[in-house]
Formats: structure tokens, sequence, C-alpha cells
């Protein structure tokens, strides 16, 4: 990181796409132009995850129907893991499943305790169209699944059960951001 450039430092911040929008709940197209504007796509989805102090950001949740998805999370022994994925496919979930806050940039304000598994592994390429395998543990396969489902049309709201379940889409439906469809 020290002998490039900041990512995000010359994107621009983009409104966020909310709970309700039809592009979160459809799922994303794969991406075939790998230019100049996927890469400033990119820079454009770090400049709005860090404007809104989150760990990841797939391109649907700033209205851009991509498979791609950038990150900058940690795991559960705090090492940072920094980077993107585009097209990727989950390839691997094992490990215990645990119920943990998750909370999204699509859902300001709100966490429920969501099930991951406590290991992901995704496939994709970078934004050259470079294979990149992805490995995440704890804190960090929660965000990589989190961030996969995304790109298939899903939110975390829909691995929540019961009372959970019920409690934060209530709290959905008054937050002051809500859509009144």
């Amino acid at each position: 990181m020290r002998h490039g450039s900041i990512p995000g430092a010359s994107g621009r911040v983009r409104p966020l796409t909310l709970l309700g929008d039809p592009v979160l709940h459809t799922p994303c197209a794969e991406v075939t132009d790998f230019g100049p504007q996927l890469a400033a796509l990119i820079e454009d989805m770090y400049a709005t995850m860090y404007a809104a102090q989150g760990v990841g950001l797939a391109a649907n949740q700033i209205g851009v129907g991509l498979r791609v998805f950038v990150y900058d999370c940690p795991d559960d022994e705090d090492v940072r893991h920094l980077g993107h994925l585009v097209n990727p496919r989950l390839v691997d979930v094992d490990g215990v499943s645990v119920r943990g806050p998750e909370g999204c940039l699509s859902l300001p304000g709100l966490e429920a305790a969501t099930p991951r598994f406590d290991h992901a592994v995704l496939e994709g390429v970078t934004l050259r169209g470079e294979p990149v395998r992805v490995h995440g543990t704890g804190f960090f396969a929660r965000c990589l699944q989190h961030e996969y489902d995304h790109l298939e049309g899903g939110v975390y709201t829909d691995h929540v059960t019961g009372w959970r379940r019920r409690r934060v889409l209530r709290q959905a439906a008054r937050a002051p951001w809500a859509t009144t469809a």
C-alpha cells in the first residue's frame, strides 16, 4: 500500500441505494468490459465505502447492477484485508456457523444477529482480469459472504429468522430513510 495510491482517493462519493430499491434485490450482471469505466467504478466504490465508514461495498449498493465489490475489512486477529473482486463466485464456506451482529450501508443504523460461516473462499478476477482467490475467516469471512449476497440480489436480513427478522424489518420500515411505496 505504501508504494501505490490510496484506494478511492481519485473516486467520487456516490449516493447509497437503500433497502427496497429494486437494484438491491436483483442478481447483478457479469462484468464484460475491463476498461477505464470499471476502474473508475471501483475507485468510486472505495470512496463511497470510506465516506460511509463501511468495511465492504457492492456495486448495486450505489445503483450499478454489476458483479463487483470492494472491501477493507479486518479479520478476527485484526489483520487488514484490502481489495476488490470482479465476477466473484463463492467456492467454499465451512467451519462453524456463527450468529453475530451484522449491519449494512443500505440499511443505515440497523443491525441484527445474522448467521454466517466462519470461513469463506471466493474466486474472481481483478479490474485487469487477473484471477484472484480470497480466503476469509471470522469477521472477514462474514464481510465476504455479505458482499457476495448483494451480488446475488440479497441482503443480510434474508438470513435472519423469527423475531430477529421481524424486529429488524419493523425498524427498517420506521427508519427515516425508508421508502413509502
